[in-house]
């Protein structure tokens, strides 16, 4: 879909992207605060999350949470909210007609909230639900498991539901105060944009009732640290093996880098004739797997996850350990490397098929580091990776020695012992 992005700065401190869609009949909005969980007291992990959640809830024009949330979709919008570890981010989507109605709207829950104490309770116990729903997956307690041993800022949903307690509405008002001033907040904006339109969104968005403070929160070095021994979670209640593996660079890559290894990602495990899932699957070995690359400001890695049967989890790491081995080698044909590439393409242009499609392709990065992404090279860049690039690339990713297993099972840890010592030799 064809767009044109502009970064406007706005004199309340706050900034961000507009992007205009000529053919949108939506308009999507993306507001976030450097407002996540790194930064609220380990004790009171659930101070953030809380905080989202009563956002959405009453507020000065509307006494009551359920009444405002009529107001708003009442046209059939959608409206959101989203806690992570850096970031706490509003979204909305509308009917082109009602852009405006939508934007004041999500301005006025940002900026007036209430923060009443009837419904903090309540939020608390929907709070409770959503972590319980949510520890259910063994994927992500395993994730969240891991990133805690490898040392980076993350608690899983068991011991977040331990901490719910600890935060009081004193504490969720203070983080307020702390995280929700103007210099602290970003902006996404896409829809069908004319002079008219990018004036009035400049003026309800500087108008915003909010102290200017001392600029965008800064977000934490962390530096993971691989493990001497696999993570392992008992479980008697799964019959498979869950397990996930990452590897670390201790620094951010350049987006040639990224470009390069999230090719020979798509390349090992995105398809069902990837080179490793394909293999696999072709084996009767695994249903499905995945894999990805990350990045924060002190590093990258590239992580590996699946649920297998544990008869068949040897069988799946050779497949796997052969296939990095080879493009370690640099075992990558022509047409290997063509294919990977017309995959890249093909994604890249379904992912910017919608309003909200392409405000996401320049969403995170913004908001991480307040880069207005190169989108529409993408496929100028994906074009132009080479297998030197592959190669070096992913073997950086191992030279370090800086990696970790985890594994959640019904078994004792010794299976987790045994492809731990298999998998090793990549390093």
């Amino acid at each position: 879909m064809k767009h044109s992005v502009s970064e406007v700065k706005l004199s309340n401190g706050s900034k961000g992207l507009l992007i205009h869609v000529p053919d949108a009949t939506v308009m999507s909005f993306y507001i976030s605060f450097r407002a996540g969980d790194y930064l609220a007291p380990q004790d009171k992990w659930e101070a953030p999350h809380l905080m989202e959640h009563l956002i959405l809830d009453a507020n000065e024009d509307f006494p009551r949470g359920r009444d405002f949330q009529a107001e708003f979709e009442r046209n059939g919008a959608y409206s959101n909210a989203s806690t992570s570890t850096h970031n706490i981010t509003y979204e909305a989507e509308c009917a082109d007609f009602e852009w405006q109605r939508i934007l004041k709207c999500m301005v006025l829950s940002v900026t007036k909230p209430l923060f009443l104490k009837d419904e903090f309770h309540a939020e608390v116990g929907n709070v409770r639900e959503e972590l319980v729903s949510r520890s259910n997956s063994h994927f992500q307690q395993l994730s969240l498991a891991l990133r805690s041993a490898y040392g980076l800022t993350a608690a899983t949903y068991q011991k977040r539901l331990e901490m719910v307690d600890n935060v009081t509405l004193e504490d969720i008002i203070e983080h307020y105060k702390n995280t929700h001033y103007a210099s602290n907040m970003r902006f996404v904006i896409a829809g069908k944009m004319n002079p008219t339109r990018r004036a009035q969104i400049k003026a309800i968005l500087g108008g915003a009732e909010l102290p200017k403070g001392r600029g965008r929160k800064k977000l934490p070095h962390e530096k993971p640290k691989g493990l001497k021994t696999p993570l392992y979670i008992p479980n008697d209640t799964v019959e498979n093996i869950y397990f996930y593996f990452d590897t670390f660079m201790k620094r951010r890559m350049n987006d040639k880098e990224l470009h390069a290894v999230s090719l020979v990602n798509s390349m090992l495990t995105e398809t069902l004739h990837s080179r490793i899932l394909g293999a696999a699957r072709e084996k009767g070995l695994v249903y499905s797997m995945s894999s990805n690359i990350a990045y924060d400001i002190d590093y990258t890695n590239w992580w590996f996850g699946a649920q297998v049967q544990p008869k068949n989890a040897r069988g799946l790491f050779d497949i796997i350990i052969s296939e990095l081995q080879k493009i370690h080698d640099g075992k990558i044909s022509p047409e290997d490397l063509k294919a990977a590439k017309q995959y890249r393409l093909g994604r890249f242009q379904r992912s910017a098929q919608t309003v909200s499609g392409i405000a996401a392709g320049y969403m995170w990065r913004y908001f991480f580091e307040d880069i207005v992404d190169d989108y529409l090279s993408t496929p100028k860049h994906i074009k132009a990776v080479t297998k030197r690039q592959i190669v070096d690339s992913t073997r950086e990713l191992f030279a370090e020695k800086n990696w970790g297993l985890g594994v959640l099972g019904r078994n004792d840890r010794r299976p987790a012992n045994r492809l731990a010592e298999q998998l090793s030799i990549l390093w």
